[in-house]
C-alpha cells in the first residue's frame, strides 16, 4: 500500500477548515495550546517536534505523522535526527511502531523532495 502524505495532509488540512468554521472557539484554543506548547522554552521547537513526531508514530496517526515531517523540515531537522528518533519510538512500541516508523521515515523522504 502506497501512501501520498502530501495528498493525506492537503485533504485532513481541508476537512480541519470546515471544521474551524463549525466550531471556532475551539479550534482557537487548540491553535493556542499547539502554540503555546511548541514555542521555544527548555526544549527548542525541533525537539518538541522531535516528541510530537514520536507520539504521533505512537498513535498511528498518519494526518499527524505528515505535519509533524513537514515541521520537522521546516525547521531544519535532518533525516538521521529523525530517524534516531524513530529508533526511539520503536524501542518503546514494538512491532506496530516499527510499521508506523517506516510510515514517517516515507513522510519525511516525500515532502524532502518536494
Amino acid at each position: 500500500m502506497s501512501k501520498s502524505f502530501n495528498d493525506i495532509t492537503k485533504h485532513v488540512s481541508k476537512n480541519m477548515a470546515k471544521l474551524r468554521r463549525d466550531i471556532p472557539e475551539t479550534s482557537k484554543a487548540f491553535t493556542g495550546l499547539a502554540l503555546a506548547a511548541s514555542d521555544d522554552g527548555v526544549l527548542d521547537k525541533k525537539t518538541k517536534e522531535l516528541i510530537a513526531l514520536a507520539l504521533a508514530v505512537g498513535s498511528r496517526c498518519d494526518a499527524c505523522i505528515g505535519f509533524h515531517t513537514k515541521a520537522l523540515l521546516a525547521l531544519g531537522a535532518t533525516r538521521e535526527e529523525v530517524a534516531e528518533t524513530l529508533g526511539v519510538c520503536i524501542y518503546m512500541g514494538g512491532g506496530p511502531s516499527m510499521m508506523y516508523a517506516a510510515e514517517a521515515i516515507a513522510a519525511f523522504d516525500e515532502f524532502s523532495a518536494a
